[in-house]
């Protein structure tokens, strides 16, 4: 949590934090800030004390939601320094950093460097800055970072957020159920009153519409996939197909809010009209997978020793797993699940050689994924929630959304 900041940047031996880039899509910037929205800004937190955001006079209003000590960049005369960098941006903002980080005293120390910056940019600016004050030592971090262990656990302001994203989400995928079953079959898909059949592009373009007027984006793309797609997981889905009666179709929705804000992640396999047997017998042996593992979640367990009772309980049920190939391109093919926050993959991890320190620690927000895909057979199935693990033991689920595997539609048969 952010409580933790200073403790964490103690044990990385870090001094200070500086982050650039802007506050919206920039995950460290939203953390500290609150989601203030800057197009650029420059943020400083010294072990010990609060951030200082520095911004451009034109946002010092946005800046000041942030409610955290400000300063005006035009104070440090960019146009100066760029004419003393005879014109070099890079150079300026150099220049601009040097300022900043002297007057704050944080030079010497250790200053661990977050954010977004193009990458040529950030090499040549904090190439340049080591140079300007060979006394501080900048730290790219590697592994799971300072912001990182402080994401991994939220405050009940976060998850409070983050439930809202979650009745988004079930909302969408309630009118998107009800788009679909709103269709009539014929020839063995569904069709629009035109006779023409309703593909899957036209359902993604409404799941984006649907989001938007209430409040959320979708960066990362919705995965609305069907037959051979939903056998590959992270396959999106063919735009141009036609939705068709009886296959597997793996509706992942993982939006978040405006402006890069945190995430939430759930996932439903459906067959409209009608499941074959095939498909229902996957689809079962995943749902007593979930049912079971979600049931055995614990406070402080490792959250590797879940991805091993996944592997066992589908071995059991005939399938190839990761464990048994690590090469398999079917069966359970993927980890377990993850914690999602302001990024929608963030610590605890559930790998298979996942570190002890990937705990069910209270705080923490994750998924529970399991799924089987089989290309050879075109189908695929997928069941997801996302779960709060509440101080008291308790996991919640964060939305709650029915598991029915068939949706109705008007003359269909198997």
């Amino acid at each position: 949590m952010k409580k933790d900041l200073d403790a964490l940047m103690q044990s990385h031996q870090l001094d200070a934090l500086l982050v650039v880039g802007p506050g919206s899509h920039n995950p460290p910037i939203t953390y500290l800030t609150n989601g203030a929205d800057l197009t650029q800004a420059i943020l400083i937190k010294k072990r010990g004390q609060q951030p200082t955001l520095f911004h451009w006079s034109m946002e010092r209003d946005e800046a000041a939601k942030s409610g955290l000590p400000t300063r005006d960049l035009s104070e440090f005369r960019l146009d100066l320094l760029l004419q003393q960098a005879g014109g070099d941006q890079t150079l300026g903002m150099v220049h601009l950093l040097e300022k900043i980080l002297t007057e704050l005293g944080v030079a010497p120390g250790r200053v661990g460097l977050y954010g977004i910056l193009d990458a040529g940019r950030a090499y040549a600016t904090f190439t340049r800055l080591q140079q300007a004050l060979p006394e501080l030592e900048l730290v790219g971090e590697t592994g799971v970072s300072v912001f990182g262990r402080a994401m991994a656990t939220k405050d009940e302001v976060e998850v409070e957020r983050m439930r809202r994203m979650g009745k988004i989400t079930t909302d969408v995928i309630g009118e998107t159920a009800d788009f679909l079953t709103g269709h009539r079959a014929r020839n063995g898909a569904l069709i629009k009153a035109n006779g023409d059949p309703l593909t899957i592009g036209e359902v993604k373009r409404r799941i984006d519409l649907w989001l938007a007027e209430r409040g959320a984006e979708n960066p990362e793309r919705t995965i609305f996939a069907s037959g051979y797609d939903a056998a590959v997981p992270h396959s999106t889905g063919d735009n141009a197909s036609p939705l068709r009666l009886g296959e597997t179709v793996i509706f992942d929705i993982f939006p978040r809010e405006v402006g890069g804000g945190y995430f939430h992640d759930i996932t439903r396999t459906w067959c409209l009209g009608y499941a074959t047997d095939e498909a229902l017998a996957l689809y079962e042996d995943v749902h007593s997978v979930y049912r079971q593992i979600s049931s055995e979640l614990r406070l402080g367990e490792v959250c590797r020793l879940y991805q091993e009772r996944a592997c066992e309980m589908f071995e059991e049920r005939g399938h190839a797993t990761l464990r048994t190939n690590p090469q398999t391109q079917e069966g359970y093919v993927h980890s377990l699940g993850h914690g999602v926050g302001l990024h929608i993959h963030e610590e605890p991890f559930f790998r298979l050689n996942g570190p002890d320190s990937d705990r069910l620690t209270p705080g923490a927000v994750i998924t529970i994924e399991p799924g089987l895909y089989y290309p050879g057979r075109k189908m695929g199935v997928r069941l997801e929630d996302t779960y709060y693990a509440r101080p008291d033991g308790v996991f919640e689920t964060l939305a709650e959304y029915p598991l029915d595997l068939v949706l109705p539609v008007k003359g269909a048969s198997d």
